[in-house]
């Protein structure tokens, strides 16, 4: 079984109850009917990516989704959560990528999404042979990396928050779902 259509989601969820904070963030990624299975982070070969609407409109209520999950959550009031799914690419449809799951406080989400970016490209490049400079600043390895002619993309899905100012917890997250045909 290898997934065929992969689509992001983000939310951000409230609640006086830990666990209800997740929920809450599910429900505000759209995702709150599945029933979830976290696997690693391979982005599988031919896999198509697909926009949020149309991927949710393929999920029923109570189906088995696969996804790759960065979670986070505080009831710290105004600590600073994300979460963050970064994606790379190859050039060769035939051939795997990777997803990168990144979680982290005080961290803004350009911040943490550029982090998650950058893990997902760099698991990418090792794999492809590029020759990986970790001094050099995300920014001008992801132009190495599209420069060797073997990274076809990358890119980010994040969300933060701030902590609820009256200490409810307060959960972010982001996933890649993936579904099966």
């Amino acid at each position: 079984m290898v997934p065929t259509k992969i689509f992001f989601i983000k939310g951000v969820g409230v609640h006086r109850e830990k666990l209800s904070s997740f929920e809450a963030a599910l429900r505000n990624a759209g995702i709150q009917m599945c029933n979830l299975v976290y696997v690693s982070s391979i982005f599988p070969p031919n896999c198509k990516i697909i926009p949020r609407g149309d991927g949710l409109k393929q999920i029923k209520p109570g189906q088995i989704v696969y996804c790759v999950m960065a979670r986070n959550e505080t009831n710290e009031p105004n600590r600073l959560v994300s979460a963050a799914i970064g994606l790379a690419i190859p050039v060769d449809k035939q051939h795997y990528g990777y997803l990168s799951e990144h979680h982290a406080f005080g961290e803004k989400g350009d911040f943490s999404g550029d982090y998650a970016e950058d893990l997902a490209a760099t698991m990418l490049a090792t794999t492809l042979g590029i020759p990986l400079d970790p001094n050099l600043a995300w920014d001008e390895r992801k132009q190495v990396y599209k420069a060797s002619g073997h990274i076809f993309r990358t890119t980010n899905c994040v969300q933060s928050a701030e902590g609820n100012k009256n200490g409810l917890w307060t959960t972010v997250i982001a996933a890649a779902m993936m579904l099966v045909d």
